[in-house]
């Protein structure tokens, strides 16, 4: 079956499972075996070596969701990441980053690139001028995010695309946000995508995985660190990301249109001072937004006017989760300074803009009107206690 010839949804649900030939089951049966023959076979298989059957079949279908030609899957999204990165920098390359990534990204860029020798800059904006300017002769990678974690800044990634090719630079992008049912980078002219499959490719908060996607020797190359570095996933884990990803398109468009209502709803709060989200016309980066996506995602972020306690709002809500992590089918929310920018100093936090009264909303499939009544009810109650004080 090939993925050029159906669509989004059939791929989802079809594309790389494992037929059942000795039950007809209706599901991809699951391997467990850590240990499989080595005479007499085609493939060597081993766990960590990323080749056991359900692994196999699972990689088959995320490429295909990505529009590429082959793609991994780790342990977790920061071991996608980290051995992505290390496979094309050695001592004495250069990478330019934007400013605007996820933290743990940035930390391990922070704690771990200067131990190996390898050089990094970070770009303060996000305008293609921007990369330009940080290009040294030993650059080798430029790695940007876009949506952005948490203020949703977009990067044009097409022109980034450009400008790499030009300089012959491998480009890399963390697409965890959008999803593949958003955003297609490869299409852009992306060399590699990364997901922290955790998120959206998983969808229902039970899953750590990470994936990357690339041209089958790009893959290698990546391989060849991967296997050395040990990330791999558990069979259980791939089986199950598998079984998540057949309705990734039905809950991230689901997701997606909630959170376009809600961002325009909070938009006109006057308790909400600014909203982050690349499908409203007043964000900044709304022209490129509509140029590259296909739709706007299911993250937005929004800060609270002066007096309101960031904290207390939170503690107030009864159906939106106050928790960590973001994308599942439930509705969530953080605060960016205690927990995914909290390895960042607060003066690297300010360059970003992410305040302690940020909050990012993870937007789930529910009723977008119990979701405002929730919002409304926890204002009223932080409300009644500010002016009590």
């Amino acid at each position: 079956m090939s993925s050029k010839k159906i669509g989004f949804n059939t791929i989802c649900t079809h594309l790389g499972e494992i037929k059942d030939e000795q039950f007809k089951g209706a599901v991809s049966p699951i391997y467990l075996s850590t240990s499989y023959a080595f005479e007499d076979v085609n493939i060597k298989r081993y766990p960590r070596y990323f080749n056991t059957p359900n692994q196999e079949a699972l990689c088959k279908k995320i490429a295909a969701l990505e529009k590429g030609e082959s793609s991994l899957i780790f342990g977790s999204g920061m071991a996608a990441i980290s051995t992505t990165l290390f496979a094309f920098l050695k001592k004495g390359d250069h990478v330019i980053l934007q400013r605007a990534i996820y933290g743990g990204t940035a930390n391990l860029v922070n704690e771990e690139f200067e131990k190996h020798g390898i050089e990094f800059s970070y770009v303060d904006t996000h305008s293609t001028e921007s990369f330009q300017e940080k290009i040294q002769p030993n650059t080798r990678v430029i790695y940007i995010e876009t949506p952005s974690n948490p203020l949703l800044s977009i990067v044009d990634i097409n022109a980034v695309a450009i400008l790499a090719k030009k300089h012959r630079i491998t480009t890399m992008i963390d697409n965890t946000f959008a999803s593949p049912v958003n955003q297609n980078p490869i299409e852009l002219g992306i060399d590699i995508v990364l997901h922290s499959a955790t998120k959206y490719l998983g969808g229902h908060s039970d899953i750590l995985a990470g994936a990357v996607i690339s041209t089958e020797k790009k893959i290698d190359q990546i391989f060849q660190v991967a296997k050395n570095f040990g990330g791999s996933l558990s069979d259980f884990t791939v089986w199950m990301l598998e079984r998540s990803i057949k309705t990734l398109g039905l809950r991230v468009k689901r997701q997606n249109k909630n959170a376009m209502k809600l961002a325009k709803w909070l938009n006109k709060l006057d308790d909400i001072t600014t909203v982050y989200y690349p499908g409203l016309k007043s964000h900044p980066d709304h022209k490129v937004a509509k140029k590259q996506m296909k739709g706007y995602g299911g993250m937005l972020s929004f800060e609270l006017r002066e007096g309101l306690d960031a904290s207390k709002f939170q503690k107030e809500l009864r159906l939106i989760k106050s928790s960590m992590s973001l994308a599942g089918v439930e509705s969530t929310i953080l605060s960016p300074t205690l927990t995914s920018h909290a390895l960042l100093t607060a003066e690297e936090r300010e360059l970003q803009g992410i305040r302690d009264g940020l909050l990012r909303f993870s937007v789930g499939i529910e009723e977008k009107e119990d979701l405002m009544q929730d919002i409304l009810q926890a204002l009223e109650k932080i409300k009644i206690t500010a002016l009590q004080h």
